[in-house]
């Protein structure tokens, strides 16, 4: 990968762009481990990450998960188009798909759609249940579009930094 500075924000250099680059693939390497494949010390590959996690630009970390050895066979996208829009509608369905474990991850879309929904379940039972007893019956919302992923040809990749 070419290092172009001018594409990145003035204050992350070379080495901060390799260095989340290294975490985003194993969030878990020690300060030791990455001081290695910075060619820095451990102190400085430490002092490196807590800087940028004090600036917001490592927002965490979390462990990945093997969906089907945690009983999650259907993965899907549902996109949700709403009949109408207000301040009390958007917040009250935002709040709903929050506190749904099965829903993943909610994005806000141009086009007919307006919300796009990663969804989890254990199997299409579980799907059924998320649209029909949790998303349907939301009164803002006028239609729903599901589309069920049969294979993942690549997985959720880190950003390109």
């Amino acid at each position: 990968m070419s290092e172009n500075p001018a594409r990145y924000p003035r204050d992350l250099d070379v080495t901060d762009r390799r260095l989340l680059r290294a975490l985003q693939r194993d969030a878990g390497l020690t300060a030791q481990e990455l001081g290695d494949r910075l060619h820095l010390s451990p102190s400085q590959a430490g002092r490196r990450r807590q800087r940028l996690e004090a600036a917001g630009v490592i927002a965490g970390s979390r462990a990945v998960l093997n969906p089907a050895s945690v009983g999650l066979g259907v993965q899907a996208f549902v996109q949700v188009q709403m009949a109408s829009h207000s301040a009390e509608n958007d917040a009250s369905f935002a709040k709903l798909v929050r506190t749904r474990p099965e829903i993943t991850a909610v994005f806000t879309l141009t086009g007919e759609a307006d919300y796009l929904l990663r969804v989890w379940c254990a199997d299409l039972q579980g799907l059924h249940q998320v649209i029909q007893g949790i998303l349907l019956p939301h009164p803002a919302v006028a239609r729903v579009q599901s589309q069920i992923v049969m294979d993942q040809l690549k997985p959720d990749a880190p950003l390109p930094v």
